[in-house]
């Protein structure tokens, strides 16, 4: 069997390699990421990787594997950092806080059977002064990411508590992601 890797994160090939997964193929799949009315965080991230595995066309023998990472306050979907405003905006909503990072996985097995699994890791960043934040900011890290941060790098720092998994963290949570794979047949237990 052939692995379909429904994402171009380097993130996520990375955490794959951990496991030692290298997919056979890597598709971007395109989908409307918007939240729907009401929609609940945890309900929301395992919708967007399901939707993304199946936006990826599977061949005879493939299997397809698509993650979706989505930053929570309570019941609010932060939006990924798209610009520099965003990013401080939610900095400052993270700063001091607890949140929820929701990585949820999708694998649809060679008989077209999607499987979805989620890890739901508590964090708690310190209080970050504005200072903080700006220099963040400046050096670019967290722009486009989930909550506007990437706890892979400066921001790791800034963790008073973490409880879950930080593979989820930043973008597949590998536990899971082994588990899926391997009731695919494309692991060995």
């Amino acid at each position: 069997m052939k692995l379909v890797l429904a994402s171009t994160s380097p993130r996520r090939r990375d955490l794959l390699a951990r496991i030692g997964v290298v997919p056979d193929r890597i598709v971007g799949p395109h989908i409307d990421e918007s939240p729907k009315k009401n929609e609940l965080p945890r309900v929301y991230a395992l919708r967007l990787a399901e939707e993304k595995a199946r936006a990826v066309e599977r061949g005879e023998g493939e299997v397809v594997l698509a993650g979706d990472t989505t930053i929570a306050c309570g019941r609010m979907i932060l939006p990924p950092a798209e610009t520099e405003e965003i990013q401080r905006d939610l900095l400052k909503r993270l700063s001091g806080r607890r949140h929820h990072a929701l990585s949820a996985v999708c694998v649809i097995d060679a008989a077209g059977k999607a499987r979805t699994r989620l890890a739901d890791t508590i964090v708690a960043f310190k209080r970050l002064s504005d200072a903080e934040i700006e220099a963040y900011v400046a050096c670019g890290e967290g722009l486009g990411k989930a909550g506007g941060y990437a706890i892979q790098g400066r921001a790791e720092a800034w963790v008073r508590y973490l409880a879950g998994s930080h593979s989820g963290v930043i973008g597949l949570p590998l536990f899971e992601t082994r588990a899926l794979l391997a009731s695919a047949g494309i692991l060995n237990g």
